[in-house]
C-alpha cells in the first residue's frame, strides 16, 4: 500500500509549493485527487496510457466507462478533438470555465485508454482555481473521473476521497468542500441535435439560452435501466452514486410522498431494519424517527445538489439498512439530483398515487 500525501491548499489562491508537488506527481505518471466546483476528481496525465490504466485500477473503475479530460485553456480542445462544431465555441464562451462537459470527435493524439477505445472524447474546463493551477502546472490535459471507488457516492470533500482511496493514490489536494456537489452536465456535440447525456451543474434551462436546440437522451430521465451498446459519457451504464444501504426513491406530490415514507418507515422498523430518511425541509419534521437528513428546501435545487452525496455518505457511516428518499422537482439542478437518486437506487422507485 502506497502512502497518500494530503496537501492542504487555499481554494481561492492555492499555495504553489503544494501545486508543484502535485504536478510533479502527475508528470511522473502518478495519481492526484483535486477539488473542482462539482466534486473531487482523480487526476492522471490524459496522454499517458500507463497512468490512465493506473487510474482505472485505483478506482476499480469498469474498463468501458470513459473519464472526462480536464483542461485549463480552451485552445487545448483543438489539440484533443477534431471537427469542432460552431455551437461548441458559443458554449465554451458562455459556460467555461464551469460545470459543462462537451463530447467531440477525438484527435489521433488521444490514447485509447483515455477514451476507452471510443472515437469520441469528453472535455471540460473546471471552474476552480486549484484544479486550473494543477492542470496548468502539470503541462498536460488531466483525465479525471470522480475521486471515489467505482459505484460509491461521489466525493465532495478531501475526507471522502481519503475514505475511499487512501493508500491507493499518491496525493490529495485538499481545497475544502466543493460548491456544486454533483458532477458536470455532459453534452454530446457529435449528434444532431446535441444531446444531454448526463444532467449536472449546468442546467438544461441555461443551455437553452445559448443553444437553438438541445434534447435529453432518454437515459437522463429513465425510471428503469436503459440498455446501452456504447457508453459515450461517465455515469450512464453502471450503477453509480450508491450508498451501502438499499435506497428507495419515493416520487410524486409531497403530501403523498410523506405519507408513503411514513408507511414504509413503520414497515421496515417493524421488520427490524434501521431506516434513514433523505428528506427536504418542507417535510423533514413529519418523520418520527431519529435518522432524518434534509437536503434543503424543495424550492432550492442547488442546495439539494450540494448536500446529496455528503448525506448519502453520512448514512453509510451510520450503518443504516435502508434509505427512503423524497423525490424533488426536476427544475434546474433538480434534474441532476433525481438522475443521481434514481441511479443510486438501482431504479427502485415508488410512484405515489397522485404523483
Amino acid at each position: 500500500m502506497k502512502k497518500t500525501i494530503l496537501l492542504k491548499v487555499n481554494p481561492r489562491k492555492p499555495e504553489m509549493d503544494e501545486i508543484h508537488v502535485a504536478a510533479a506527481l502527475i508528470k511522473s505518471g502518478g495519481l492526484v485527487a483535486f477539488p473542482t466546483e462539482t466534486v473531487y476528481g482523480l487526476g492522471a496525465d490524459a496522454l499517458n496510457p500507463k497512468a490512465v490504466r493506473a487510474l482505472f485500477a485505483a478506482k476499480k473503475r469498469p474498463p468501458d466507462n470513459p473519464p472526462i479530460v480536464h483542461i485549463s485553456n480552451a485552445k487545448d480542445v483543438h489539440k484533443m478533438a477534431k471537427g469542432i462544431p460552431c455551437d461548441a465555441e458559443k458554449l465554451m464562451k458562455a459556460f467555461w470555465p464551469g460545470p459543462l462537459t462537451l463530447i467531440f470527435k477525438r484527435s489521433p493524439i488521444v490514447p485509447d485508454e483515455t477514451v476507452c477505445g471510443l472515437s469520441t472524447i469528453a472535455i471540460r474546463m473546471p471552474r476552480h482555481n486549484v484544479a486550473l493551477a494543477l492542470i496548468k502546472e502539470s503541462g498536460c490535459p488531466i483525465a479525471a473521473p470522480s475521486a471515489n471507488l467505482a459505484g460509491k457516492p461521489s466525493p465532495t470533500s478531501a475526507k471522502h476521497v481519503m475514505e475511499d482511496l487512501e493508500g491507493r493514490i499518491d496525493a490529495v489536494l485538499d481545497g475544502g468542500p466543493t460548491r456544486i456537489g454533483v458532477e458536470s452536465t455532459v453534452l454530446d456535440l457529435t449528434v444532431d441535435p446535441p444531446e444531454v447525456l448526463r444532467p449536472g451543474g449546468t442546467s438544461l434551462e441555461k443551455l437553452k439560452t445559448v443553444m437553438k436546440q438541445v434534447v435529453l437522451n432518454p437515459v437522463v430521465t429513465a425510471e428503469e435501466p436503459v440498455p446501452l451498446k456504447q457508453v459515450r459519457s461517465p455515469g450512464l451504464k453502471h450503477k453509480h452514486y450508491a450508498p451501502k444501504a438499499d435506497l428507495i426513491v419515493v416520487e410524486g406530490d409531497l403530501e403523498a410522498v410523506a405519507k408513503k415514507i411514513i408507511e414504509l418507515t413503520r414497515h421496515y422498523i417493524g421488520s427490524g431494519r434501521k431506516v434513514g430518511i433523505l428528506a427536504t425541509d418542507e417535510a423533514a419534521g413529519r418523520y418520527a424517527v431519529c435518522n432524518v437528513k434534509s437536503m434543503g428546501s424543495r424550492s432550492n435545487s442547488a442546495t439539494a445538489a450540494r448536500n446529496l452525496f455528503r448525506l448519502l455518505r453520512e448514512f453509510d457511516s451510520e450503518v443504516v439498512d435502508i434509505i427512503l428518499a423524497e423525490g424533488v422537482p426536476t427544475k434546474g439542478l433538480g434534474l441532476a439530483v433525481m438522475n443521481r437518486l434514481r441511479k443510486a437506487s438501482g431504479y427502485t422507485i415508488i410512484k405515489t398515487d397522485n404523483g
